[in-house]
C-alpha cells in the first residue's frame, strides 16, 4: 500500500471540548474548569482532550465528560467542528465540540473539587479560552432548537418534577417568561406524563403534584412529528 500520498500532508491534532449544561431550578448553568496546563493555564475553559488514536471522536467525548463528572449514559449530542487555523496558540487543533445535559444534583462536589470545576449561570459566564464562548452560544442556540421538538429538557431534571419545576426549566432555557396556562394545558395534552400522588409542599402549603416522563409513551408519539413546545 502507497502511503505516500497521506505522508506528504501536514498533520492536524484532533481534540474534543464539551458543553456541559445543568439546571439549579432557576436558572441554566454551564460548567468550566480552571485549565492545569499552559497555555492558558489558570483560566476558565471547557472540559476538552486529545483524540487518542485508538477510539472515537465520540468515545473521546463520552470519556471527557466521564472523568469530570462521573457520569455514564449521560445524555450528548455533536455540535460542529470548531476548525479556524489560529484557534489554538499552541498549535494546529480542530477541535469537535458536543454538548450535554445533566442533573446537577447527581454531580458530585468531589469531581467539582479534583478539577477545580464550578457552575455558571449562563448570563455570567466568564472569560474562556481560545473559541470556547463561541462553543456555549452555538450549544445554546441548538438545545433551544432541540427542545422544541424532542423531550431533551427531563434530562436536566430529577426523575419526578413538577409542572412549575417544568415551565422554570422551559423559561430558563429560552430565557423568558412563557404563559402558564397555554404551557400546562399543551404539556398535558401530549400525554407523556404520568401523575403521580405525590406532592412537592416546600413551595407552597397547598403543594404541586409531581410528574414523571413516559418515553415509552413519546416514542409512540415521535414519528408523527409532533411538536413539543
Amino acid at each position: 500500500m502507497n502511503l505516500d500520498k497521506y505522508q506528504s500532508h501536514d498533520k492536524v491534532l484532533l481534540a474534543v471540548d464539551c458543553i456541559i449544561f445543568g439546571f439549579d431550578g432557576k436558572q441554566l448553568q454551564a460548567l468550566f474548569i480552571k485549565r492545569g496546563f499552559e497555555p492558558e493555564m489558570g483560566k476558565w475553559s471547557l472540559m476538552g482532550g486529545f483524540v487518542n488514536n485508538d477510539e472515537s471522536v465520540e468515545s473521546a467525548a463520552s470519556r471527557v465528560l466521564h472523568q469530570l463528572t462521573g457520569l455514564s449514559n449521560i445524555y450528548m449530542e455533536q455540535l460542529r467542528c470548531f476548525g479556524d487555523v489560529d484557534r489554538d496558540t499552541a498549535g494546529r487543533v480542530v477541535s469537535v465540540a458536543y454538548y450535554a445535559l445533566i442533573n446537577i444534583a447527581e454531580y458530585s462536589d468531589q469531581l467539582q473539587h479534583d478539577h477545580e470545576a464550578r457552575w455558571f449561570p449562563l448570563d455570567k459566564i466568564p472569560t474562556l479560552i481560545f473559541d470556547h464562548r463561541q462553543m456555549v452560544t452555538k450549544a445554546k442556540e441548538r438545545l433551544q432548537q432541540k427542545v422544541a421538538n424532542h423531550p431533551i429538557g427531563f434530562e436536566l431534571l430529577s426523575q419526578k418534577f413538577t409542572l412549575p419545576q417544568l415551565q422554570n426549566l422551559y423559561e430558563a432555557i429560552y430565557e423568558g417568561p412563557i404563559d402558564k396556562r397555554n404551557f400546562t394545558r399543551k404539556i398535558l395534552s401530549l400525554g407523556i406524563l404520568n401523575k403521580l400522588e405525590e406532592k412537592e409542599k416546600e413551595s407552597s402549603r397547598k403543594g404541586a403534584y409531581y410528574y414523571v416522563f413516559d418515553r415509552g409513551k413519546y416514542n409512540k408519539l415521535e414519528h408523527e412529528g409532533m411538536k413539543f413546545i
